[in-house]
């Protein structure tokens, strides 16, 4: 099986990065071993956006490249978890069923604090994994269940937020649901909340997270904590940072013997992404540098998208130095440039 050089080990985990930004196409997927549980985390690949700095064709080469390596990864592992469904995080099943045949499915709840987008999306998941496996889609539908959360009392500051939210409720609660159950040889189970142990392994899932900003209008992810024999791996999910304090609050008070970070999208600076946020995301992840003391944190995702990723948040690199961290992209865990800054090397 083609896995990194070798893998991180912490104690009686071993976490495989399969691929990362990085490493030129969009990804942001492990696999996490215990003796317990084989984990693949966010089975997706997408190609990098036109303004990456490859040709096209070299774009496209890298995603098939990435599916390649999380598909193989997949042989081994008996659990799958997507923490949220934009095409970088999971694969349609009809393009890779081997990705899901046989594994038990931890996936982002398709039925609750999930935008018009990926509340679509994850319905054509589901239908899909149907037709894989001979069923039909409409059988593992449902009448709406109950949303127990009381969205009235959100601090919603601007009152575009509230509509927003408001709209998304008339959505949730409208809507037929997607059921938890078998589909053919897989079991799946929303992972939102949840947590279970198997063995000394204990999975944790958090409650939805903000994909960056407050109410930004991407939606929400989850993110994941495996613990084994005393040792903790934090994966952080697309918290673009965190741009959100107390997120960067929540993996202090984890205080992970491994992060894995997904850091703030500063090739959309001035388009989606705004200067204050990306301030906060910087002293938000100065504040995780300070307040823990991992063995690793491994900063990558969104981050090294653009060429200038490491001037813009220079500050951050400069603490990790000066309080003696191990704090790089994946691509430098495993001996390589991050491929946006290779490419402007030139041969």
């Amino acid at each position: 099986m083609k896995k990194a050089p070798k893998p991180i080990s912490l104690g009686d985990i071993l976490i495989y990065p399969l691929w990362f930004d990085s490493m030129g196409a969009k990804s942001s997927s492990l696999l996490v071993e215990t003796p317990d549980i084989r984990l693949l985390v966010d089975p997706g690949a997408s190609e990098m956006q036109p303004s990456f700095p490859l040709p096209p064709d070299e774009r496209k080469r890298l995603r098939e490249e990435a599916l390649g390596v999380i598909k193989e990864a997949a042989k081994e592992a008996d659990t799958v978890f997507i923490s949220h469904y934009h095409y970088d995080h999971h694969t349609h099943p009809l393009e890779a069923p081997e990705l899901y045949r046989g594994k038990e499915l931890w996936i982002k709840d398709p039925n609750r604090f999930i935008n018009r987008s990926q509340w679509d999306r994850a319905r054509v998941f589901v239908k899909e994994l149907s037709e894989i496996s001979g069923e039909e889609f409409e059988a593992h539908l449902g009448p709406p269940g109950s949303l127990e959360a009381s969205f009235d009392s959100w601090p919603t500051r601007r009152k575009k937020d509230k509509k927003w939210v408001e709209d998304l409720v008339s959505l949730w609660r409208g809507g037929e649901w997607v059921r938890e159950g078998r589909i053919g040889d897989m079991r799946v189970r929303f992972a939102d909340g949840r947590e279970f142990r198997k063995g000394g392994t204990r999975v944790l899932f958090t409650e939805p997270l903000f994909h960056g900003g407050e109410y930004d209008r991407v939606g929400w992810v989850v993110a994941l904590l495996i613990e084994c024999g005393g040792k903790k791996l934090l994966y952080s999910s697309d918290l673009q940072g965190p741009v959100i304090e107390a997120y960067a609050s929540w993996i202090v008070r984890e205080f992970p013997d491994v992060l894995i970070l997904d850091g703030p999208p500063t090739y959309l600076l001035g388009y989606l992404f705004g200067q204050r946020d990306l301030q906060r995301a910087i002293a938000n992840t100065k504040a995780i540098i300070e307040g823990t003391a991992p063995e690793l944190i491994i900063y990558d995702h969104h981050l090294p998208r653009d060429p200038k990723f490491r001037e813009r948040t220079q500050e951050v690199w400069e603490l990790a130095k000066k309080r003696g961290r191990k704090f790089l992209t994946c691509a430098e865990l495993f001996g390589e440039e991050p491929v946006v800054l290779s490419t402007l090397q030139g041969p």
